[in-house]
């Protein structure tokens, strides 16, 4: 059946279905009264505005530069202030630590276990090193802790013996046997470390130095992770 307009008989009324998709898009207010039956669109004008503006702006080669600048101080900052207040970056110059650490290895310390905590004995130390500091010479040594605060220290026939102990203190990381030298005695200090390299027959450590202990404030850094040409853990 179809439906003609009375005033205009010739005028076919749209389908019924047509009549209920209008009421639906008038309720859901995608289509209004008076306007086209096109979806509102959704872009908001300012952003398009906004969009073709920047678009437009020419490039300023001194405001750039400017940016690039301070992502790189701002790095730089960064980078010194990780390195001076959390980590040590350390390169190993001598043979003193073979085999845990070899020459022109890089190593990586952590500043902040002796600032929060109390260095161990076993420790791979990053420190300055006492007799180039008498002379106000600034020289950073890598060894090991040996002797802690109060403890006696003998080297009897290329071994160590702590606090009188009758058995000496095992040490696997050694790189060979200790060759036999006449007898030593040392007595730690309070707040001072005894250190010796694990290249016990190739290392200038406390048995040869003038000033033979390592003071508390000279400790810089725990040892903990060689980088470079390998990375790992260190013991």
């Amino acid at each position: 059946m179809e439906y003609k307009d009375q005033k205009n008989p010739k005028t076919e009324r749209p389908p019924l279905e047509d009549l209920d998709e209008m009421l639906e898009q008038l309720q859901a207010g995608t289509i209004g009264i008076n306007q086209d039956m096109e979806p509102l669109t959704d872009a908001p004008e300012e952003e398009d505005s906004a969009e073709k503006k920047k678009e437009k702006e020419p490039f300023n080669l001194k405001k750039e530069l400017i940016s690039w600048i301070q992502v790189f101080v701002t790095a730089a900052l960064i980078a010194l202030f990780i390195n001076h207040f959390i980590i040590a970056n350390s390169q190993v110059p001598t043979g003193s630590m073979e085999t845990t650490i070899m020459p022109g290895d890089r190593v990586i310390g952590s500043r902040l276990s002796y600032r929060f905590g109390d260095p161990e004995r076993g420790d791979i130390a990053i420190f300055i090193y006492p007799d180039d500091e008498a002379m106000g010479i600034k020289t950073y040594y890598v060894k090991r802790i040996i002797g802690m605060p109060g403890d006696t220290v003998d080297i009897v026939d290329g071994k160590v013996y702590l606090n009188g102990s009758g058995e000496p203190i095992s040490e696997p990381y050694l790189s060979e046997p200790m060759e036999p030298e006449p007898p030593q005695h040392f007595e730690v200090p309070e707040d001072c470390y005894f250190m010796m390299g694990d290249n016990r027959n190739h290392s200038n450590d406390s048995r040869r130095w003038r000033n033979h202990f390592v003071k508390r404030e000279k400790l810089v850094a725990k040892v903990l992770i060689q980088y470079f040409p390998k990375i790992r853990v260190l013991h």
